[in-house]
C-alpha cells in the first residue's frame, strides 16, 4: 500500500498547482487537519479553502511548479521533500518544503508542510494589487 499511498500525496501536490481545489479537497478526508507552518493549524474543507484559494487562484500569489524530490512511506505516513516556485508580479520565489501526510481511508487525513517564512517573505511584503 505504501507505493499507492506515495503516488497519491504525488498527485495530491501536483493537484495544487492546477489551482482546483474542488479537486485538491477531493484528495482530503472532510475533517483533514492541515497546519502550514508557521501559521496556525486549520481543521476540515472549508478553512484549507479559505488559506489556500487567494493564494492558487487570487492576484497575490500563484504556484507555478512543484518539484517533488524524495519521498518516503511507512505505511499510512508518507513524507516528502520538495521545491515549491511561486511567483507574484516579478518576484519569484523556490520554497522549500517538507510535507507530512498521514493517510485514513485512503485519503489524507492530516497534512503538514514545513518551510521558512523568512523564505517566502518577498512575495507577503508587495502591496496589494
Amino acid at each position: 500500500m505504501s507505493n499507492h499511498h506515495r503516488q497519491f500525496v504525488t498527485d495530491f501536490c501536483h493537484s495544487l498547482r492546477g489551482g482546483d481545489m474542488a479537486k485538491t479537497c477531493a484528495f482530503l478526508t472532510s475533517d483533514v487537519h492541515y497546519h502550514n507552518t508557521p501559521w496556525a493549524p486549520l481543521t476540515g474543507h472549508a478553512e484549507v479553502r479559505k488559506l489556500l484559494d487567494p493564494l492558487l487562484h487570487g492576484t497575490k500569489c500563484a504556484l507555478r511548479k512543484m518539484d517533488i524530490q524524495n519521498t518516503v512511506s511507512d505505511g499510512e505516513v508518507i513524507m516528502n521533500a520538495r521545491i515549491e516556485t511561486w511567483t507574484r508580479r516579478e518576484i519569484t520565489v523556490e520554497l522549500p518544503v517538507a510535507g507530512l501526510f498521514v493517510m485514513r481511508d485512503g485519503l489524507i487525513a492530516r497534512w503538514v508542510d514545513y518551510w521558512d517564512l523568512a523564505t517566502i517573505k518577498p512575495l507577503l511584503v508587495l502591496p496589494d494589487d
